[in-house]
């Protein structure tokens, strides 16, 4: 007996692995499916939980740097499956045992299990969350021990999930708006990159018994394939060493990634769209953080991580100062000529009326609409002026080539 509390550390420091299973269930059917856990025996006695007779047990095996993990979505889902749990009356840690088993994440079921410990050994939920920044926020723990302090969990638990579920729901729009052109024309400079080396090479080839001065656009062509078959190696080292720089210089970097957020907002449509997400999203955590009674101090230091733009984030912190200094919100924010005048004026009434909390929701609501009409817009924009570059890069190439054949056939 002295052993089991050692025993039951040892496994949960245990890796949990994904495991696939074949068997029959009571009916004598072949059933199968996969299971998360630390070991072979921790699924075999599931799967004898579930009547179901096992014929094989292994191992699902993983590419290396391909393991999972937790993701944002993967956190909402928790958020909003242990408010559904405690809602219908579940008790906390029974609610973390249901939820885990659901999960086919083993680092979301293992992540799940670590809370379930130091909740069972006494620590509460927000502080059990607090140790692990990685996957959960402050604004999570701060919800999570209002909730606790008020005795209203599932309540915040419910605000956590919707508040995450619309920011996921802004940054999916935002992502389409940036990578969408991006991929559409990535993929037409790699089909134009891919005829360079492997096609116009045949043509080349064939050319050279015309006997004949080949026209200028061919010649273009034709060296730019002799450079591309040159030199695409050290292009795409070159492609791959800036993007790991620059995503290495935003990250250690604070004034390149100051710079570089100026640049976003300046450019034309993007800007934009990147504008009213911030607004958005700053808006959304500090009405969900202040409406559960988070000192408007904490509120707003959260609100500054989650405004996703250096240039916001600093000027939110530039207004924690002055709100902490006296000033109404509303003033500190024109102070820092970032924020709309429809913002500011909204706070204004909500600061007048004593509800802060409302108003903010509603700024939030309306710059998520604009945010959305605004992608819409700009995909419909993109689509013609995309269709246009992918026609001159590979029609223009395709055309290139055969213009001596024309030629040869008008001279006979």
């Amino acid at each position: 007996m002295a052993t089991s509390p050692v025993r039951a550390k040892d496994r949960h420091k245990t890796r949990i692995d994904t495991w696939q299973w074949r068997g029959k269930n009571a009916r004598g059917e072949m059933v199968r499916g996969e299971l998360a856990a630390a070991d072979y025996e921790h699924v075999r006695r599931t799967l004898a939980q579930q009547s179901i007779i096992v014929k094989s047990i292994r191992k699902q095996r993983k590419l290396p740097g391909f393991t999972k993990r937790v993701r944002p979505r993967d956190i909402t889902l928790f958020a909003r499956q242990m408010a559904t749990m405690l809602r219908a009356g579940i008790p906390l840690l029974q609610s973390f045992t249901a939820v885990a088993d659901s999960t086919r994440n083993p680092a979301m079921r293992n992540f799940i299990e670590t809370l379930h410990k130091d909740v069972a050994g006494g620590m509460n939920f927000s502080k059990a969350l607090a140790k692990h920044p990685r996957h959960v926020d402050e604004l999570f723990v701060h919800l999570v021990e209002a909730g606790e302090q008020a005795g209203v969990l599932d309540g915040m638990l419910e605000r956590v999930a919707t508040y995450k579920e619309k920011l996921d729901a802004l940054k999916a729009r935002v992502k389409k708006a940036m990578y969408y052109p991006t991929a559409v024309l990535g993929v037409g400079f790699g089909v134009t990159a891919l005829l360079l080396v492997k096609v116009v090479p045949q043509f080349e080839s064939m050319f050279k018994g015309f006997g004949a001065e080949l026209p200028m656009p061919t010649q273009v062509t034709i060296a730019l394939s002799e450079a591309a078959q040159a030199h695409w190696l050290q292009a795409v080292i070159a492609l791959v060493a800036v993007i790991f720089g620059l995503r290495v210089a935003l990250k250690r970097s604070p004034a390149f990634s100051m710079q570089v957020s100026r640049l976003m907002l300046r450019l034309p449509i993007l800007g934009t769209i990147l504008d009213r997400s911030a607004i958005a999203r700053f808006s959304r955590t500090l009405a969900t953080t202040f409406a559960a009674g988070v000192p408007l101090m904490d509120a707003l230091e959260t609100s500054a991580g989650a405004s996703g733009n250096r240039v916001y984030q600093r000027a939110i912190l530039v207004i924690r100062e002055d709100v902490s200094s006296g000033q109404q919100l509303h003033f500190a924010m024109r102070n820092t000529r970032l924020f709309s005048a429809l913002a500011i004026q909204m706070v204004a009434i909500g600061e007048e009326a004593g509800s802060l909390d409302a108003m903010l929701n509603k700024v939030a609501d309306f710059y998520e609409e604009d945010v959305e009409t605004r992608v819409d817009t700009l995909t419909s924009l993109l689509e013609p002026f995309i269709i246009v570059v992918l026609g001159i890069l590979v029609g223009g190439l395709v055309v290139s080539m055969y213009l001596p054949i024309f030629e040869l056939g008008n001279a006979i």
